[in-house]
């Protein structure tokens, strides 16, 4: 019988709403049956949830542990979220959105070539390269009362070499803008090695839209790019 009545209504006129009237262009959109039932669903959508997370809530134990309550707290019934270090620096996020891959391991390639010049630099200036006089006693001839003769003459007659007192001041401040230098170099070295895991990771992570997207181990932060695991593909 179902059959015959939806064979019957098949051939039927399709009667169409009725659009706003004149009128009543100035109260706003007339609403039709499907906006309405589009506006329920979503009422009784958030209704459930809000059912949902109110059961949660009672059920919860305050003094359970659980990991976000690390990076949340609690004042005067009010949650608030606790202010974390930023995980790029301005610095890093306008290299990252300017530059690209090749750029950032060039610049990182030239740090790396003057901090070695600037390494073997200090290392020759930490050795001495004053000659140190030797004297040489042959003792064939000579007895025991002799020799310390000589030897006391010799020391007699050896005179200290003149120190420049500025000479000693100008090698130590040069000295100590080498290490200056070589300082700053190394971090800034860091710094775009950091920068250069950010873009490849970030780079790896985009290419990879496949397959499964990969899982955060690791969140990254100023001075270590971010960990990522991703799943396990087999090999055809």
């Amino acid at each position: 019988m179902s059959v015959w009545k939806k064979a019957a209504k098949a051939h039927q006129k399709s009667h169409k709403e009725r659009h706003q009237p004149e009128e009543r262009k100035h109260l706003g959109l007339l609403e039709k049956k499907k906006d309405y039932v589009k506006r329920a669903q979503d009422f009784n959508e958030k209704k459930e949830t809000l059912k949902l997370l109110r059961k949660r809530a009672l059920n919860k134990n305050p003094d359970e542990f659980y990991h976000h309550m690390i990076n949340s707290k609690t004042e005067n019934g009010m949650h608030f979220e606790k202010e974390t270090e930023a995980e790029d620096t301005p610095e890093q996020i306008r290299l990252m959105r300017s530059q690209d891959l090749k750029y950032i391991t060039t610049k990182r390639t030239q740090e790396l070539k003057k901090i070695e010049k600037l390494q073997a630099q200090l290392h020759l200036a930490s050795v001495d390269h004053s000659v140190k006089n030797k004297h040489i006693y042959f003792t064939k001839n000579l007895d025991k009362d002799e020799l310390k003769k000589k030897k006391l003459e010799q020391l007699s007659k050896k005179e200290l070499p003149d120190v420049n007192l500025d000479d000693l001041a100008e090698a130590a401040k040069k000295k100590k803008h080498l290490y200056n230098e070589l300082a700053k170099r190394i971090n800034r070295e860091k710094e775009l090695s950091v920068i250069q895991q950010k873009i490849e990771i970030k780079r790896h992570v985009e290419n990879r839209k496949n397959v499964l997207p990969p899982k955060r181990v690791r969140r990254g932060n100023r001075t270590q790019a971010p960990v990522y695991v991703w799943q396990y593909e087999r090999k055809k």
